[in-house]
């Protein structure tokens, strides 16, 4: 009797181990299966951080500026269309850093009590800007942002016209900036920014031997519409 017992008592420990093991077997595969992305499921890849754009970009400035000295002067500025190539890094989601780069030109005419002088001089402008920007993320595929930042424009390539000699000289200014991008997949979308920089470089200027001094406040609009590409 004690004997079928133990015999009793064997089987019934080996049955309890068997269904642990089981358990933990079937467990095991099931974590595992879950893991592998079964055959035709689509599976969603985390965006990089970096994005570009490339836009079609119109230089709008502001008619404004005078020289010392001589009451009642002004200036104003061509606008000019050109390429332009932004590069974006995303930090969050919602946050990035944006760096744009394009060059661009203005030929510089004398207004007001020196409007006689007509083209004063062209210069050619090389304005990086970074700003910090906004992402909105709750509209789908519209993705409006906003952004500020700063803005150091050089001048260089400097001609004259009815200047002896000109001297537009390099600055920093602020910068803003409201834009969106739609995306069409999860890579490639279009892109509609305007930004505003706060721009007004002094400068040296020579007129029938005279040497002044002056300020022009170009505080041009950059208005672009472009390609972008989220890597």
């Amino acid at each position: 009797m004690a004997t079928k017992r133990m015999g009793v008592a064997r089987g019934v420990t080996a049955a309890v181990v068997l269904i642990v093991v089981g358990q933990q077997a079937v467990a095991a595969e099931l974590a595992q299966a879950a893991s592998v992305p079964q055959a035709g499921a689509s599976v969603t890849e985390a965006p990089s951080p970096w994005q570009i754009r490339l836009r079609g970009l119109g230089v709008i400035t502001k008619d404004s500026g005078y020289v010392n000295a001589v009451p009642g002067s002004g200036l104003s500025y061509s606008n000019t269309v050109i390429p332009e190539l932004d590069i974006s890094y995303f930090f969050t989601d919602n946050i990035a850093a944006e760096l744009v780069l394009g060059t661009t030109y203005a030929n510089i005419y004398g207004q007001g009590t020196i409007g006689g002088l007509g083209n004063i001089g062209k210069v050619w402008l090389l304005p990086p800007t970074l700003t910090l920007q906004y992402h909105f993320t709750d509209f789908g595929a519209f993705k409006p942002y906003v952004g500020g930042g700063v803005n150091y424009t050089i001048f260089y390539n400097q001609g004259v016209g009815s200047a002896d000699a000109l001297k537009v000289k390099n600055t920093f200014g602020a910068a803003l900036q409201v834009g969106f991008d739609y995306m069409v997949d999860q890579h490639w979308g279009v892109n509609f920014d305007v930004k505003k920089l706060f721009l007004k470089p002094d400068f040296d200027v020579t007129v029938d031997g005279a040497k002044l001094t002056g300020k022009a406040a170009l505080d041009p609009w950059l208005i672009g519409a472009g390609v972008t590409y989220r890597f």
